[in-house]
């Protein structure tokens, strides 16, 4: 979990809590901690409390994003660091169109896992 600078920040167009990510997805806080632990989701500190937070577009109905674990290993396997990933989730791609996080939202997660792998060739 790491401090992001105001450029990667400003990507970012919505955050959450870790306690709203719990209501969201209906389980405890201690339970949205282990999926950060686990890399399963990524939580940065924001703001001058330095709160852990998390984008608002990597949770869905009652749950995480379809696609983005999956994304998530891919860009960690190729040594992304979460402010590189969040970097790289929410820049706009005219060719995909929208972000990446965008179109996992929107289940378009094959083309985003495409472009992950791409990355570590």
């Amino acid at each position: 979990m790491t401090e992001i600078d105001a450029k990667t920040d400003a990507l970012v167009p919505a955050w959450l809590t870790l306690p709203d990510v719990a209501e969201k997805l209906g389980v405890e806080v201690t339970r949205v901690r282990q999926l950060v632990k686990e890399g399963q989701l990524i939580a940065v500190r924001r703001g001058e409390n330095r709160v852990l937070m998390v984008p608002a577009d990597f949770i869905g109905e009652n749950r995480i994003v379809k696609g983005l674990i999956g994304t998530i290993t891919l860009l960690k396997d190729d040594d992304f660091t979460d402010e590189e990933m969040l970097e790289w989730l929410f820049t706009p791609d005219d060719t995909l169109p929208g972000t990446p996080a965008q179109a996992l939202r929107e289940n378009r997660g094959t083309e985003v896992k495409r472009r992950a792998q791409a990355l570590a060739v």
